[in-house]
């Protein structure tokens, strides 16, 4: 639709796209920032900017997409970086972005001590900009993490938003702003939840792949990794870690005939990461683009697998999600 069609149906834009910047006034997530997004393709999602500019709530056509967790919103006034306080802070959210120094378990590595997942999601972003040009809503910002004596670690992340579709691109540029090499870990944790995850779900990973489950029970899951129950009271969850070279996955319900199909740089986060939690009250699939096994710092560096990154180097990383009709 050109500006002509466009002002010839609506007097104002925003009957069909927008974004707007509100501040929550109430609960555990009183004072944080929100971009309110809306596309004309059936799109509407809440970026936190003082969450890391991670995305909150997320509905496609008016259907529920994104799991929230029992916290609900939270303000990183509340982060607390002791053992596994995460627990009580942890909202879920379309996306939670894990890092930037440590993913996975709570722990300590040498005089340094690492909250579980790390502090990402805790900070706020500094010079946001949100605006609309060439049928794209482009929301973003930087995101420092940093340390007396130590890192400084920077993320400018930008994310994109065509007007007339149903997607989102983000895009992360990681800078070491050190004259020293860092030891970094990064995980893009998505997150499903009902109805859009049900039993009627299932999902579509490349059938070249090797797949790891994380422990003896979610080894007992292998086979049916794809699947998915209704809620079971006191479930233990299962994590799996997917390598594969076609970094494109597929979550469709039949039942609701929508599709959510995903694709990463492979390149920069060569493992996928699947958490999957039938419990009832936390019901979740996670799909986590990652650089890492989720073990925690000092056990990645142990096994040999944690990445670093050079003095004054960048490394980016893509997400894309799409929605659709099935």
């Amino acid at each position: 639709m050109n500006t002509k069609e466009l002002y010839s149906y609506t007097g104002n834009k925003d009957q069909l796209y927008g974004v707007r910047r509100i501040t929550l006034e109430e609960g555990a997530g009183k004072g944080i920032t929100i971009y309110d997004v809306t596309t004309a393709g059936g799109l509407q999602f809440d970026i936190t900017a003082d969450n890391g500019l991670d995305i909150g709530r997320l509905r496609y056509k008016g259907t529920n997409i994104s799991y929230l967790s029992k916290n609900g919103y939270t303000s990183p006034d509340r982060f607390d970086p002791f053992e596994n306080d995460f627990l009580h802070t942890f909202p879920g959210g379309m996306l939670y972005t894990c890092g930037l120094r440590s993913v996975g378990p709570a722990n300590r590595d040498g005089d340094e001590w690492h909250p579980l997942h790390g502090r990402y999601h805790s900070i706020p972003a500094v010079n946001q900009y949100a605006f609309i040009e060439d049928d794209k809503i482009v929301i973003g910002g930087e995101i420092y993490e940093t340390a007396l004596f130590g890192h400084i670690l920077r993320i400018k992340r930008k994310i994109t938003v065509p007007v007339w579709s149903s997607e989102i691109y983000l895009e992360d540029v990681l800078e070491n702003l050190t004259p020293q090499t860092m030891e970094y870990m990064l995980l893009y944790h998505w997150n499903f939840g009902y109805p859009m995850l049900s039993e009627q779900a299932k999902l579509t990973l490349p059938e070249k792949r090797k797949t790891t489950p994380r422990t003896d029970y979610a080894k007992k899951g292998l086979g049916k990794e794809c699947e998915f129950s209704s809620p079971i009271d006191g479930e233990q969850e299962q994590v799996y870690f997917h390598e594969m070279n076609d970094a494109r996955v597929l979550l469709k319900n039949s039942a609701l005939k929508i599709g959510a199909e995903f694709s990463w740089s492979v390149d920069t986060l060569p493992i996928l990461g699947e958490w999957k939690s039938m419990a009832s009250g936390d019901y979740v699939l996670g799909i986590e683009p990652s650089n890492c096994y989720v073990m925690g710092r000092n056990a990645e560096r142990a096994n040999g697998t944690i990445k670093t990154i050079g003095a004054f180097e960048k490394r980016t990383m893509t997400n894309k999600l799409v929605f659709k009709n099935i």
